[in-house]
């Protein structure tokens, strides 16, 4: 059976967590002193990290022989936790296993001390989605566990713990993966995978994962099975439905030089090429957002190609702050509403021509 790239690469040790060094150098640190702790709380956006740390972990302290705080993966204890059907370290989907009931198993089974490890470690996945009840349930044992007992919660929304909940654990947030260092990730892992890929399309499967490394491995999987194993930026583009850059350029220009004609034009093509609105919308947005930076910054803070970017600079001469602020504001105040609308394309046809000038309408 094929095993999806996010998968094949999961982390096995700290050296491979990808972008959160502050998290893995902490918990690297409290392996190597003993100074673990009883509960811990891993917040942050998906495809960070979380669950893939928090295994590495579970493994790191039970490892007879750490290495740099990381689990060797050599000794006798490392082997036996290896295996599927390891019973001290315990994975528990809370959004599955939410109810009170549930809890009250696991409270009785915590008092039950591990097989081959120095802990029994129970990560709970999505921790938020427990009910108020599974919630009450679970306190007095974060509060006074067992000695052998290691809780790791892992959770996206971190505002619905309880209170009572966040004073018990050692809390660790995860942030999103920059770009750059995604790019590199999968640079690694479509080489160890033998399949090729222009600069150009690794840099837009990083971007497209918006900070997740698991969404960004997912979408490299997917352009490899379409392209064959070579992957280039056009296959990146037809796969998740975008427009390239230069036809959002030439949509986006259109409308700061006030250019009715070659904007109905451009965007007459967009549609028949079956292109999704809502994402269309989405890169107007960014767009106007990077041409702001670019008129503000420089080119620091965008990311193009040489001759992309030469372009844009010379368009963000002839455009002010003001129109750029008005452009991308409007066109990000309708990705919301184009979910629910009946007609997207009349709403962003709409929000198009409100940004030319009156005098240009009239003609």
């Amino acid at each position: 059976m094929y095993l999806a790239l996010y998968r094949k690469y999961r982390p096995n040790d700290f050296d491979k967590v990808v972008g959160q060094e502050h998290i893995t150098r902490t918990l690297r640190n409290q392996i190597k002193n003993d100074q673990i702790g009883h509960a811990y709380l891993f917040c942050g956006s998906r495809g960070t990290g979380k669950t893939s740390t928090a295994k590495v972990f579970a493994r790191a302290v039970n490892c007879l022989s750490p290495k740099d705080g990381s689990p060797c993966g050599e000794c006798e204890v490392c082997k036996a936790l290896k295996q599927n059907n390891a019973i001290d370290i315990m994975e528990i989907d809370a959004a599955s296993n939410n109810g009170v009931e549930e809890i009250r198993e696991l409270r009785d089974k915590v008092k039950y001390p591990p097989t081959v490890g120095r802990f029994k470690v129970y990560i709970i996945d999505e921790v938020h989605m427990l009910t108020t009840s599974a919630f009450n349930a679970l306190l007095k044992t974060l509060e006074e566990p067992p000695a052998h007992a290691l809780f790791i919660l892992a959770t996206t929304e971190v505002h619905k713990l309880p209170a009572t909940i966040l004073s018990r654990v050692l809390r660790f947030d995860f942030k999103l993966i920059p770009t750059e260092t995604i790019a590199k990730l999968i640079t690694k892992v479509l080489a160890s995978s033998k399949i090729q890929a222009e600069p150009e399309a690794i840099n837009l499967i990083a971007y497209s994962g918006q900070g997740s490394v698991r969404d960004a491995l997912s979408i490299a999987d997917m352009c490899a099975s379409f392209a064959n194993n070579d992957i280039k930026y056009s296959d990146v583009v037809e796969v998740l439905g975008i427009s390239d850059s230069d036809t959002i350029y030439k949509l986006g220009s259109s409308i700061l030089n006030q250019d009715v004609a070659g904007f109905f034009k451009q965007f007459e093509s967009v549609v028949k090429a079956g292109k999704n609105l809502l994402v269309i919308a989405s890169d107007l947005t960014k767009f106007y957002r990077d041409l702001l930076v670019l008129k503000t910054c420089g080119v620091k803070y965008v990311e193009y190609s040489d001759s992309m970017l030469e372009k844009m600079q010379t368009l963000a001469t002839t455009i002010t702050h003001a129109k750029l602020n008005e452009a991308m504001q409007s066109f990000s105040r309708i990705e919301n509403d184009m979910k629910y609308s009946l007609n997207p394309r009349l709403l962003l046809e709409v929000t198009a021509l409100s940004l030319f000038d009156e005098n240009v309408k009239k003609n």
